[in-house]
């Protein structure tokens, strides 16, 4: 999947990847930043995570403008700059949050306007899929705290000048078509085909994707 650009990133302009802008990237572990460079060669990555260390090493760091360690519940975020970034993303963070729809109220002062925020997270549906090793349904990760909904995100980034622009399940095809491929891939890799594998087919995530308008 290494050559297909990943779902969070698939709405935003294709004049992005030629152009410089500051990217907020709410949970910044398992070597996003590399990744996002990969796809964003001149983005101005921040990054946030409760820990630094988090499946990041010395190549994900020197790929960063700025790292704020941080417990996001707190709802302390004094030390990111207002109306600066032109692109918020939050994978799969609100669902580890018991106050999630306050943090996207917070955070939302940090875009500017203009600016767009893409946020995903596991829907109702994925708590009656099956269970499975790495996550297929939402209580095999006991991190998880609550669940969010589409009508729920949608009236907070209403509330606070936003326009949602896309709302629904992710079943992001390219995912689906390369199923086959990378059942064998993981399986090589892990020695199990993880939860993840199936969740554009089952359905598993939703998303929304939204600009700032004021």
């Amino acid at each position: 999947m290494a050559l297909i650009i990943p779902h969070k990133f698939r709405f935003l302009s294709s004049k992005l990847k030629s152009q410089q802008f500051a990217l907020l990237d709410v949970g910044a572990g398992s070597h996003s930043a590399t990744k996002t460079k990969a796809v964003y060669p001149l983005c101005e990555y921040h990054g946030i995570d409760i820990s630094k260390n988090y499946e990041n090493d010395e190549a994900d760091f020197k790929a960063m403008s700025g790292f704020y360690e941080m417990d996001l519940t707190a709802l302390d975020f004094s030390s990111i700059p207002d109306n600066y970034f032109d692109v918020i993303i939050m994978s799969h963070i609100i669902e580890h949050l018991h106050n999630g729809d306050k943090v996207i109220e917070g955070l939302l002062k940090k875009l500017k306007v203009g600016g767009n925020i893409y946020i995903e997270y596991p829907g109702q549906g994925s708590t009656k899929l099956p269970s499975m090793k790495r996550t297929l349904n939402f209580y095999d990760d006991p991190t998880h705290v609550r669940i969010y909904s589409v009508p729920e995100i949608t009236g907070v980034l209403e509330k606070n000048n936003c326009k949602v622009l896309r709302g629904k399940t992710r079943r992001y095809w390219p995912y689906i078509l390369l199923l086959p491929l990378t059942l064998v891939t993981e399986t090589l890799k892990y020695g199990f085909v993880p939860g993840g594998v199936f969740w554009d087919l089952a359905g598993f995530a939703e998303y929304v994707f939204a600009v700032k308008e004021k």
